[in-house]
């Protein structure tokens, strides 16, 4: 804002000293003038119209404006404070590098798979022994079912049927061969050779095979149930040995299971069933199955069990893992 001066009466002053205060108002004069113009380009700064209001600071108008400018300024012509000249350095410096860093992740890529077999595991030593899996598929491993009440058991049923069409007779017959049992069935050649698999028939599993009796047991409280070990590529039971399938109750009293009938009779995995090839060989491969029919269970109570297997090199006492060489169920069978 302009300074208001008050006027005064001019004193009488020696006839050499006024020319000397005129020069000096001059002075004064000019740099009110020079104050003046400061006070204008502060004002414009901080977006105070021209003799309008005091500077209030700055505000978000010109916060704005300030980042308008740093993302384009058309007088530098420059986005983010470079030209367009250091923008095309940057790309191509960018490019190149990113370029050359996937070439060399492209050749380790490929350097590796070169080394690596598709049809067998590279590293079989590191592999954790047999894990096994139940059949007929039931809700956190507990069997409960009345005998007298058919829809409490009859979805079990239908899980075994559907699991074992596979292993129908006449499916084996076609698609498998016939294997002398008690050796293994090794098959030399190349590695991408399809590779043929034994048979192993529905009717191996005789009164749980679903053919005799359609409910598997299940409407006379004696229920079969089925487990096969987990495929591993190149598995061998060690000593020549076949591995077997032990059940027993986890807890409890040991006569609440009286009785327990496995098929195939040996109650093990037959060596002609290994080595396994891999699905991309092996594609006919039929896992082999041991059968528990629990022909003697105590009634109307919950009955833990746990199916072992036996066997040289088989470890089934992960306590963090139950599925390692075990498994662990119940049976609560009402009548």
């Amino acid at each position: 804002m302009r300074r208001q001066h008050r006027s005064r009466r001019a004193p009488t002053f020696p006839h050499g000293y006024r020319y000397r205060l005129d020069d000096q108002d001059e002075a004064n004069q000019n740099y009110l003038a020079d104050e003046e113009e400061e006070a204008e380009e502060e004002a414009r700064v901080m977006g105070v119209p021209n003799g309008q209001g005091q500077p209030t600071g700055n505000t978000w108008w010109q916060k704005l404006q300030l980042m308008n400018e740093y993302l384009w300024d058309p007088e530098q012509r420059m986005s983010l404070a470079r030209t367009g000249q250091s923008w095309s350095l940057i790309l191509v410096i960018y490019f190149f590098f990113y370029a050359s860093l996937a070439a060399v992740i492209t050749v380790c890529m490929y350097t590796l798979f070169l080394t690596i077999s598709t049809y067998m595991p590279t590293f079989t030593e590191r592999v954790k022994p047999p894990g096994v899996m139940i059949r007929p598929f039931a809700h956190s491993l507990n069997f409960n079912f009345n005998v007298s009440e058919p829809d409490t058991w009859q979805h079990y049923v239908i899980s075994l049927n559907g699991f074992l069409q596979g292993y129908n007779d006449s499916l084996q017959e076609e698609m498998n061969v016939d294997c002398p049992p008690g050796q293994y069935f090794i098959q030399d050649g190349n590695e991408d050779e399809d590779k043929k698999a034994c048979q192993f028939k529905r009717s191996f599993l005789k009164n749980c095979s679903g053919l005799e009796d359609p409910t598997f047991g299940y409407s006379t409280g004696q229920p079969c149930i089925l487990l096969k070990m987990n495929r591993i590529v190149g598995f061998r039971p060690e000593l020549g040995d076949p591995v077997k399938v032990s059940c027993k109750v986890q807890r409890g009293d040991e006569n609440d299971i009286r009785s327990i009938n496995y098929y195939p009779e040996s109650a093990s995995f037959d060596l002609r069933y290994y080595p396994y090839y891999g699905k991309l060989t092996h594609v006919n491969y039929t896992s082999p199955l041991v059968a528990m029919h629990f022909t003697d269970v105590v009634k109307n109570q919950v009955v833990p069990v746990q199916c072992q297997l036996k066997g040289k090199g088989i470890i089934n006492d992960v306590i963090n893992d139950h599925f390692v060489g075990r498994v662990i169920f119940t049976l609560n069978i009402e009548t």
